[in-house]
């Protein structure tokens, strides 16, 4: 049976039993007082579906309260149909595609895609590279820096720094206003365990970084080095099949960014590759994985519009 048949994807009480059993996963809880225990299920013939009242506080609430589908007027099995999508999708999938997909209007389509992503984001900081793990770190170019003249090299294009941990097969990436060893060795000292080999180009803003870790590989892409000659564990092919994903995305399925956008489209990349089949992510468990990162990801229109 097609994945696109289950209920929760027609059938609007379908969709609210189905995000309640994941965002639920122990009963409900209400949003307002955070009571667990005295919660009823509202049945008049009037009453909306999903609708439940507090015992505590005396409030009425839904599962959509708190996240990022709150004070939506779409319907819920549309949300459902939306995060599939986006999370199916190895490269994305447009506001427009998802405008004549689902029906409804592109300022609808655009603003879902960015609440969906902020759901992508993910919450956990921990280190990588734990226990002596590899970690690569490269930069990547995009786009257009806002005010930016054309320049040779990429001084006027947006600036992407991204982790990959070679152990997990995560990704975590990072907007920069300037490749310098100042702003780049802040992030890759933030997010890499000590005991991590960190491994590289032959960029020199790493070089001082890299003295804070147990160890720091890295190849000469200016000599036409992509693997060490002497340790062929050392090379940054993985984070730049990475790239490729998010720049053949970037490029041919959403054509345009601004800056101010730029960090939840990372999200979106970094969730999808961090959660991928190669690590035994099926399609729908990485949809019920960003189903589980709703709650308390609540973004305004004004706030996606102007942050």
């Amino acid at each position: 049976m097609s994945v696109l048949s289950a209920a929760h994807f027609h059938n609007e009480k379908a969709a609210y039993a189905y995000v309640e059993a994941r965002v639920w996963p122990e009963g409900p809880v209400c949003p307002h007082c955070g009571c667990f225990g005295r919660i009823y299920e509202l049945k008049g013939k009037s009453t909306r579906i999903g609708v439940r009242k507090c015992g505590d506080c005396r409030k009425p609430f839904t599962v959509k309260v708190g996240t990022i589908f709150e004070s939506s007027h779409v319907p819920l099995r549309y949300w459902l149909q939306a995060m599939f999508l986006m999370a199916s999708s190895k490269k994305g999938i447009s506001a427009n595609q998802l405008h004549r997909t689902l029906g409804v209007t592109l300022k609808t389509a655009w603003f879902m895609a960015h609440r969906i992503r902020e759901a992508m984001r993910d919450g956990d900081l921990s280190p990588f590279g734990g226990e002596g793990g590899l970690v690569e770190a490269d930069e990547t170019f995009i786009g257009r820096e806002p005010g930016e003249p054309i320049s040779k090299g990429g001084n006027h294009k947006m600036k992407v720094l991204s982790l990959v941990d070679r152990t997990s097969g995560r990704a975590r990436s990072h907007v920069l206003d300037y490749i310098s060893a100042k702003e780049v060795g802040a992030i890759v000292a933030a997010n890499l365990s000590r005991e991590a080999i960190l491994l590289t180009d032959e960029a020199r803003h790493y070089v001082k970084i890299g003295e804070q870790f147990a160890g720091h590989g890295h190849t000469n892409h200016q000599a036409g080095e992509y693997v060490s000659r002497f340790n062929p564990l050392v090379h940054t092919n993985t984070v730049e099949g990475f790239f490729s994903i998010f720049k053949r995305g970037m490029r041919g399925v959403y054509q345009h960014c601004a800056k101010r956008h730029l960090h939840r489209y990372l999200a979106e990349f970094d969730f999808r590759y961090s959660n991928r089949v190669a690590l035994g992510v099926s399609d729908v468990m990485r949809a019920d994985t960003l189903l589980a990162g709703v709650v308390g990801k609540r973004l305004t229109y004004q706030t996606a519009c102007g942050a």
